[in-house]
């Protein structure tokens, strides 16, 4: 069993969280890993840049000055690429860069990024989090109590609209529901903040991916 301390809201212990050895992973994961982090940022992409082409630039087919006898280089339509305001040479169009990853290597990067986090002590589970308001100035005083700092993600059951007001304001601070959470979110955090109910909840979905059928 892995043992995760749990904290209450003024930062004192309140007891351990046990996890079973067996949810875990670490001996296999890391390509999958590395494919999950590639799809997710390649996904991000909006891929709408876009530039015109010679063939796409309005403007006239009248050559600009004759061929010969003005002592000045042989020109052709005002579109081409050589003259400012003309087309774009092999420029980007918009395109899609979304890829994909099979739902067996996605659960097995999942479950290799949670077992890094608890085995390098990342993960504080908390018996709650609430606040008086929802404001700024009170999440941030939650994360004091807790000894938590930015960058940081913090992990409920549920969406919690008053915990979202008072942290969309602080920078490289997230909220998420257990539910949404995935690879990336955890990798990128180097400190995860998370409810005793969504951790359960979290092992219940370990066990589904290890079993597939998540």
């Amino acid at each position: 069993m892995s043992k995760l301390p749990i904290i209450n809201l003024q930062g004192k212990a309140a007891g351990e969280y046990d996890i079973a050895d067996e949810l875990l992973t670490y001996d296999k994961g890391l390509q999958a890993l590395q494919d999950a982090v590639v799809r997710h940022r390649a996904n991000c992409r909006q891929g709408s840049a876009s530039t015109l082409g010679k063939g796409e630039v309005a403007g006239s087919n009248r050559k600009l000055w004759k061929q010969k006898g003005t002592g000045r280089a042989r020109t052709g339509l005002r579109q081409s690429p050589v003259w400012r305001g003309g087309g774009v040479v092999f420029g980007p169009k918009p395109r899609d860069y979304s890829k994909n990853q099979n739902k067996q290597e996605a659960r097995l990067a999942f479950r290799r990024a949670v077992s890094e986090k608890i085995a390098s002590g990342q993960i504080k589970v908390v018996e709650e989090l609430s606040i008086d308001a929802p404001k700024t100035k009170a999440f941030a005083a939650l994360m004091s109590n807790l000894d938590v700092t930015a960058p940081a993600l913090f992990v409920t059951l549920e969406n919690v609209s008053d915990l979202q007001q008072a942290a969309r304001n602080l920078p490289r601070v997230e909220l998420s529901s257990v539910a949404n959470i995935h690879t990336y979110q955890i990798l990128r955090y180097p400190t995860i903040v998370i409810t005793r109910d969504a951790m359960s909840a979290l092992e219940e979905r370990l066990q589904k991916a290890k079993g597939g059928k998540a």
